[in-house]
């Protein structure tokens, strides 16, 4: 559990506890329908389409989304719903809590045969995840969080990385980025290859098998919100390049540039993410 976590509402901590339960559950169900139609290591057997601007949407991506949206609004009755592949209804933006979803975080990935993809899925309340879960079937990895319960990984409780060292670290992140990023700081970091998968590049970092990660201009709620709480609830955050704390079921669900790291390292890093940016944009 996070210091920062320590005085939440019993209330509420018992809610998200129990949001957990169902998201679990549900993502795990959906990365089975996923895994259907998934070859690791060749093309999905999934039909291939393209939406507006060029992004792939495979036939699986729109079964899980719409097994997730059945299940979680039986669950959820009173939550809004945001998905990646749900044309969005701005009646969300009246409701307290909203559930938002990847169906599978890393298409392209999951349509070549890179089994780093996910399910992502977090309840939000009032702007920010109280439960969230990341679920790579392809790998059997489930990475969750409540709010006031800690993180774990398939069950067992993780923390984000306590190294005491920045040169060597471990980050991920499109390489362009990644080496302005390593310039600006002035450390020689490991640049990981590119993950697929948004929120299983986040949720990395949770587990201390990535020390930082990277997500450029133009990554989605429904890209970071399951793996935000997992970050938060591990000792790392999740922010932007002024170090502010993200805002959930906005009118824009698009977020600038962001820096998953331990909270110890974000008074050195995020002034170095500033000053990176000024070189150039990057692809997310």
């Amino acid at each position: 559990m996070s210091s920062a976590t320590q005085h939440i509402d019993a209330g509420l901590r018992a809610r998200a506890a129990g949001a957990l339960v169902a998201l679990v559950e549900a993502a795990r169900l959906g990365g089975e329908i996923a895994l259907r139609d998934f070859r690791e290591g060749a093309q999905t057997v999934a039909t291939i389409d393209y939406k507006q601007g060029g992004s792939p949407v495979t036939s699986a991506d729109l079964a899980v989304d719409a097994f997730l949206k059945t299940r979680l609004a039986a669950a959820f009755p009173d939550a809004g719903w945001l998905s990646e592949e749900t044309a969005d209804d701005p009646a969300r933006l009246a409701q307290t809590a909203l559930l938002i979803v990847d169906p599978i975080d890393g298409t392209r990935g999951y349509l070549s045969g890179d089994p780093r993809w996910t399910v992502s899925i977090a309840l939000a309340v009032d702007g920010r995840p109280i439960a969230g879960v990341v679920h790579a079937p392809a790998l059997s990895q489930t990475f969750a969080a409540s709010l006031g319960g800690g993180a774990t990984l398939n069950g067992a409780p993780i923390r984000a990385s306590a190294r005491k060292t920045f040169e060597g670290a471990r980050i991920a992140g499109p390489r362009p980025l990644a080496l302005a990023f390593s310039r600006a700081a002035g450390i020689d970091f490991t640049i990981e290859p590119k993950i697929p998968s948004l929120a299983y590049r986040l949720a990395r970092v949770a587990s201390g098998s990535l020390d930082a990660a990277l997500a450029s201009m133009n990554s989605h709620d429904w890209d970071i919100a399951g793996a935000d709480i997992v970050l938060s609830e591990s000792g790392a955050r999740l922010c932007d390049a002024d170090g502010g704390s993200l805002a959930y079921n906005q009118a824009s669900p698009r977020h600038d540039t962001l820096l998953a790291a331990p909270i110890g390292w974000l008074d050195r890093l995020t002034p170095a993410l500033k000053l990176a940016l000024t070189d150039s944009r990057h692809e997310t």
